[in-house]
């Protein structure tokens, strides 16, 4: 008895045979598929439950304005805006509960716009010959996105990309039976962070929020948290934000490779969600540790992390740009804005005595922040480290407040 059923999405002119396996296996499992063609110039043997004329007319055009356009990536884009479309509507309707899409290229580029039209819980699967490639910018990846690397797929069906489909069919129909969607009883508060060894908040504020009839979320802030903690705050799916790991703005601004986007620190603000941020790990630039460190930051002290990820110390200059950032993106919220300046710290090995420890670097960046701080954000000093009580004390004071004050419901 068929029970689940899997939005099936792709170029039906080129991958037929490929969709059509998928297709069958996720039958051959009690699932169920409604297929999507997003391609332009051919037509498949069988027509898809969704045409490419729906598709292209969901997004304003017509496959002829698409074939007239004379250019491959502005006709998959017309493709990629009605297929975002329509895929919304159906999960809106009831008429399907997961997604996957296979593609190369062209239809990951499509495939990333709609499976992020799909709300967080809902499952999405992307089989690519591209897949965890540095060419997908960590922006446009929704915060729950599945992807599955279509090896020896290029051209036609073979025992090795058959291995990936098969996997890829039952993933997404599994996933669709097994998911557990968020039920939003509670109001959600979205916190950035790294682990206790360097950043010790959460172990107190988490379980004292969560008194107050909240929903806790912590988020790993090394680019892939980040953007996931960006994209539920674009949604106004937070009741309030505790930022308080705003490394990754750093990593963007000097270039590494471990990045969050261009956007981070600004999803909150932009939607009117309350938010506190404060300066966790701001000093330290991550990037790839088994990659050369970037050239900017040769001869700079190093922290080595693990075999992943390593860690360069900001100059203070460096630190003083970081603050102007942090500020200006600031600068831009529409809600209330408190900025958290613990003086004397922002991570557990910058303490006095600390491997990390660079008093004047820290002076530089809490000048910056004074002199940069935004007048639609409120900025409260703390003579302490992040990682002492009277930081966890003055952000439950804050948000008491708040709560009193109607701000946070």
């Amino acid at each position: 008895m068929s029970d689940k059923t899997i939005l099936l999405v792709g170029t039906y002119d080129t991958k037929e045979d490929e969709l059509t396996y998928i297709a069958n296996t996720i039958w051959a499992q009690g699932g169920r598929v409604l297929s999507m063609d997003v391609s332009v110039l051919g037509d498949p043997s069988q027509p898809a439950d969704i045409s490419k004329h729906d598709v292209a007319a969901a997004g304003g055009h017509s496959i002829q304005n698409a074939i007239d356009s004379g250019d491959e990536n502005t006709a998959m884009q017309i493709m990629a805006t009605g297929g975002a479309i329509l895929a919304a509507k159906a999960h809106s309707e009831g008429r399907i509960d997961g997604v996957l899409v296979l593609g190369g290229t062209m239809g990951t580029d499509a495939a990333l716009d709609i499976c992020s039209a799909l709300p967080l819980g809902v499952p999405k699967y992307i089989v690519s010959t591209v897949s965890f490639s540095p060419l997908i910018p960590p922006e446009r990846l929704p915060a729950d996105i599945q992807m599955i690397l279509w090896a020896g797929g290029l051209y036609g069906l073979n025992s090795i990309c058959k291995s990936s489909l098969s996997q890829a069919a039952g993933a997404v129909l599994g996933a669709a039976r097994a998911v557990e969607a968020p039920p939003r009883d509670k109001p959600l508060i979205g916190m950035t962070s790294f682990g206790k060894t360097v950043l010790r908040y959460m172990v107190a504020l988490k379980p004292e929020l969560e008194k107050r009839g909240f929903e806790v979320a912590v988020f790993h802030a090394t680019g892939m948290g980040g953007r996931a903690f960006e994209s539920l705050a674009a949604e106004g799916r937070f009741a309030a934000v505790l930022d308080f790991a705003p490394q990754e703005v750093g990593n963007h601004l000097m270039g590494s490779g471990i990045s969050a986007g261009a956007d981070r620190m600004t999803a909150a603000g932009l939607s009117g969600t309350p938010q506190m941020v404060s300066i966790g790990c701001y000093d330290l630039v991550d990037f790839v540790g088994w990659q050369e460190v970037p050239g900017k930051l040769v001869g700079q002290e190093l922290h080595a992390h693990n075999r992943l990820l390593s860690s360069v110390m900001m100059t203070a200059e460096q630190r003083r740009a970081m603050a102007r950032e942090m500020c200006r993106k600031l600068g831009t919220a529409t809600g209330p804005t408190t900025f958290l300046l613990p003086t004397q710290g922002g991570n557990e090995w910058d303490r006095p005595g600390g491997p990390l420890c660079d008093p004047d670097g820290l002076a530089a960046f809490v000048d910056e922040v004074r002199a940069q701080c935004p007048d639609n954000v409120r900025l409260v000093e703390i003579d302490a480290h992040i990682n002492d009580v009277a930081f966890t004390e003055t952000v439950l004071e804050t948000f008491d407040q708040w709560i009193a004050d109607g701000v946070v419901k």
